[in-house]
């Protein structure tokens, strides 16, 4: 006779011991019918089908659940690392701009210092330096010294007053195109610093293009990562699906392992059982 342990109807979630327990049923079933117990067989064929379907039922919720779990860890993957890739993307940007922006600061700061030495050095060395005095000044100047040695001195001053008209023209002519030379010269020392700036800001619109690119095309890669992982995975929880539902019973393996199961069937010299264990049995499964 089977024991009262083979026949305790098992935990719920203890497959092992939920197809021992439908083996020793279907045993019992098979029993009764040679033996024409068809009241007993009756109800071990009901037990079983009320246990198969509870099992099938529960099994499918926990495959959904399982399924759902595997699909939230790929959805919590994917958004963990996509929030690491912009907090990466984020630094190396914020980098690249402060160090964008210390070249053009130390490049402004050298074109300052080096514009005001060579505009310093131009009012230095620019030719002429001086005034060169148109030959009817230096004329009035001798008459004026000359008259002034005379004694003459209403004539050499009158003298003076007409040469240092004469002066002063000279000298605003000679300012107004000695500056005029330096500005020119100036203004291409400061055309070749512009020249030199925007060259900086070529390439640092150049890197910052480039690392844009990169960053898109990174962000690419990664979300063509996700969507195989999501699709491989959606696939194969499909085929397991489909499996679950041909084969209700699941194998020792687990759902991956789904196939056909061939249980054991223990052997028995009667099919009456003990009176606790029947009622356990054939007690209704709670929904």
């Amino acid at each position: 006779m089977a024991t009262s342990a083979m026949l305790a109807e098992p935990l719920p979630g203890d497959d092992a011991a939920i197809q021992d327990f439908l083996e020793v049923l279907e045993k019992h079933r098979q029993d009764c019918e040679e033996m024409r117990k068809y009241d007993e067989a009756e109800l071990a064929r009901t037990r079983i089908e009320q246990l198969r379907a509870h099992e099938d039922n529960r099994r499918r919720e926990e495959l959904r659940s399982q399924q759902l779990a595997e699909r939230l860890g790929v959805e919590e993957a994917h958004m963990k690392e996509l929030q690491e890739f912009n907090e990466i993307w984020d630094k190396k940007v914020a980098d690249f701009e402060d160090h964008a922006a210390n070249l053009k600061s130390t490049l402004g700061q050298r074109h300052k210092q080096e514009r005001a030495q060579y505009v310093q050095e131009l009012r230095e060395r620019t030719q002429p330096r001086t005034p060169k005095w148109s030959r009817e000044l230096l004329n009035l100047r001798k008459i004026q010294d000359t008259l002034a040695k005379q004694k003459k001195y209403a004539e050499a001053a009158k003298t003076k007053a007409q040469a240092d008209a004469i002066e002063a023209k000279e000298t605003e002519a000679w300012r107004v195109k000695r500056d005029g030379k330096i500005a020119t010269l100036e203004e291409q020392f400061a055309s070749k610093q512009e020249m030199e700036m925007g060259g900086l800001l070529k390439r640092i619109s150049s890197g910052r293009e480039e690392q844009k690119q990169a960053r898109k095309t990174e962000l690419e890669r990664l979300l063509q990562r996700y969507h195989n992982v999501k699709t491989q995975l959606e696939s194969q929880q499909t085929i397991i699906r489909i499996r679950a539902e041909k084969y209700p019973v699941m194998p020792e393996s687990g759902w991956d392992g789904l196939g056909r199961v061939q249980f054991p069937v223990p052997q028995t010299d009667s099919c009456r059982w003990p009176a606790a264990a029947w009622r356990r049995s054939t007690a209704p499964v709670e929904k």
